[in-house]
């Protein structure tokens, strides 16, 4: 009797490509078992450098009867959460809150013009605010990235949202702090 058949079978009963994927299936196993992690994927762990920046965001035409009290709440609460394109970016801490005038051009009898307060009655419920924000970004070649891989830049949208507030502004200045 012959050890390997014409058909490739071992004592005509087990064939060798059976055979040779048992052993590698075998090999796996026992690899994956008793050496989990090499020294080479064991100790990496993702290490980025994350810096303090400032976010400052423009609120145009937010309608609030009481601007006193949305302050008092930034001033009490301190953090904020935020969401980048729909998805949620994390917590931010508000430095400051800044409202803007609300002015109207008004041509003047010589031809020039004036930027004078807007006299319209209800102005006074509709602000203009600039809010600075504070949080850690990583600085890459293509922007400032948050936790949580969410992109920020001069131009894109962020919804602010506290437990009595929830409006959105456009990022128009992004400064890196020194740590």
């Amino acid at each position: 009797m012959k050890i390997i058949d014409s058909k490739g079978r071992l004592f005509g009963k087990l064939s060798l490509l059976d055979l040779a994927a048992a052993c590698v299936i075998l090999l796996v196993v026992v690899g994956v078992l008793f050496f989990p992690g090499t020294p080479l994927t064991s100790n990496l762990v993702a290490q980025t450098k994350q810096k303090p920046i400032e976010v400052q965001v423009l609120v145009r035409g937010l309608s609030i009867a009481n601007y006193d009290v949305l302050a008092q709440a930034f001033k009490n609460e301190k953090q904020a959460d935020i969401v980048i394109r729909n998805q949620p970016a994390g917590k931010v801490t508000i430095l400051e809150s800044k409202v803007l005038p609300r002015t109207t051009v008004v041509p003047q009898p010589d031809g020039t013009v004036k930027a004078l307060n807007d006299p319209r009655p209800e102005i006074v419920m509709v602000r203009d605010l600039i809010v600075t924000l504070g949080s850690k970004a990583e600085i890459t070649n293509t922007g400032y990235v948050l936790s949580g891989s969410k992109k920020i830049k001069i131009g894109s949208s962020i919804q602010l949202q506290g437990n009595i507030y929830d409006f959105s502004g456009t990022v128009i200045a992004i400064a890196a702090q020194e740590s």
